[in-house]
Formats: structure tokens, sequence, C-alpha cells
């Protein structure tokens, strides 16, 4: 079913249209309330910006609540004629969701530096971890990833992309993460956000019991210049990996949780990694172990 953000029941009111062609419509100012972590709170809706982002969505049975287009714009790519022709057809597209601006207020609602002539509203309870646990073939998943205050949107994105595709069991966010779903970490994280079980403001004390669950309290904390070399761990078994913050590290809740220190080895004098790079190489020294032992 795809709600109207148009209906006097939810957030967006305003009159039925097929153009807009004013960054000052009233619709349009709404959307750019989006823009921010509290506007998204209040609305229960988040922006999805980008022709590839949106066919992740249709290509995973969502349904935005409404979809805002710019042809010229789609025109350009093979991908975006192909989504146009898609979203003209769609049949669960009423014509008040479905709505075709100008250039100027395209650019107006989305983020991105040059628009791609697509932004979606999606409702955020689509995206709830039990929600998406459901929708995941069953299988084995030894990995839990704890993020501990990651600050910077990219790396959260491709931390989540990442996750994603080393098929973690479940990503938990503490309270001091950058906003899952602002602009930046959903374009970084490249459709993680349709299918990764993400649970997010875990206080440590749940985060303590999300361990003990999933591998009894098996905590790895990924830290530079430690004694236990990673690749020396059983990955194979049920863990959970604490990423820490990018400046300060990981917080003391993360080390007073954490079972065993790991570490990459590093040469030529650098200090640390990247903990989107750093978070990539343990969730994939899982796999590699995985799949070796399934040979």
């Amino acid at each position: 079913m795809i709600m109207s953000l148009s209906s006097p029941a939810c957030f967006f009111m305003g009159n039925v249209m097929t153009v807009i062609t004013s960054p000052s419509n009233p619709r349009i100012t709404k959307l750019q309330h989006l823009h921010s972590a509290r506007g998204r709170k209040k609305s229960g809706f988040f922006l999805l910006e980008g022709p590839h982002l949106l066919e992740a969505v249709l290509a995973a049975d969502l349904h935005p609540s409404e979809v805002y287009y710019q042809p010229e714009l789609l025109q350009r790519t093979p991908e975006g004629r192909t989504l146009l022709k898609r979203l003209l057809s769609m049949p669960d597209l009423a014509a008040d969701h479905l709505v075709e601006v100008s250039e100027r207020v395209i650019e107006a609602i989305g983020d991105a530096q040059s628009s791609q002539g697509v932004v979606s509203v999606l409702p955020l309870d689509i995206f709830s971890p039990a929600h998406l646990r459901e929708r995941r073939p069953p299988a084995l998943r030894p990995a839990l990833l704890i993020l501990d205050d990651i600050a910077d949107p990219g790396n959260m994105g491709t931390i989540l992309r990442t996750a994603l595709a080393a098929d973690v069991d479940a990503v938990l966010l503490t309270p001091n993460c950058v906003d899952y779903f602002s602009p930046k970490v959903v374009r970084a994280a490249a459709g993680a956000h349709m299918a990764l079980p993400v649970e997010l403001a875990v206080s440590w004390p749940q985060i303590a019991e999300r361990a003990q669950e999933h591998c009894q309290g098996r905590v790895l904390l990924a830290e530079a210049g430690r004694e236990h070399l990673y690749f020396a761990q059983d990955l194979t078994k049920p863990f959970a990996l604490i990423i820490g913050n990018e400046a300060h590290g990981p917080s003391l809740a993360a080390r007073h949780l954490a079972s065993q220190t790991i570490t990459i080895p590093l040469s030529n004098g650098v200090e640390s990694l990247n903990a989107a790079m750093a978070a990539g190489i343990v969730l994939y020294e899982a796999v590699r172990q995985k799949q070796s032992r399934q040979k």
C-alpha cells in the first residue's frame, strides 16, 4: 500500500499537482525539512536521491510514498530512461504520488551537488530491523557489527555497504553515531538500507545483551597497535566486532564490553586505518575463513 504524503492524515499537505516549477511551493518547502534529522524524525519520512537507489527500493519490493522526477535529467542516461518508463507505467503510483518538477525544484529537493533527476520519499518504518530480517534468506551469519560513535557519514555508509556485502547478521549503532538516514549516509551505503538490519541508538547495556544472545559475549574490539592479530582469530564462530570513532577511537564502554582487542598489522609508520577500511578487512577475513571451511 502506498501512503500519500499529500493526504490530510500525513505530514505533507496540499493540493494534488502534476507539475511543480517553483522551489518555494509549500509542498517542496516541507520536503526540504527532511534534509535535517529533526525533520525526518518528526515526519517519519526521509529522502532517497537518484535512479540507482530508487531501483534498489523497487527491486526490494518496497514502495515509495512519493516520487519527484525531472524527465529531461532522467533521460540523459540509459538507467534514467529505463526508470522513467517504469515509473510512468507503475499502477501503484497514483498521479498525486508521482510528481514532475522543474530542474530548479529537483535541485532544491535533493542534497547532491548534481541532481540525477529523481528524489523519492519513503517512510522510515519500512526499514525497521524486524521487517528487514523477515525478508532475508536464512543463513549462518557469524558477525554482529557494533559501530561506536561513528561520526563521518561517508564512513558510515561505506561500512554499511561492506557489512551487507559480507552478510553480517546485524549492525548496532550507538546513540552518538551519525544519523543513519542522512542523505550522505544513504548515498554512500548504496542500497544497504533496503536489506541490512540496523538497530539505531542502542545503549551499551542493550548492546551487551545482544552480544550475549548472538555470541555468548565474544566481543572483539578493533584497535591499532595491539597484540592479537585479527586473522589469528576463529571468525567462523559467532562474534561481535566493535569499530570505534574515527578521531577518538573506542569509547570506555566499548573497552569494558570487549572480551579481546584485535589489531591489523601496520607498516611504515602508519598509525591507524580508516574506520571503514578496518571494518572491511576484519569482516572479509571472516568471509574468507567461512568459505575456506566450506571447501
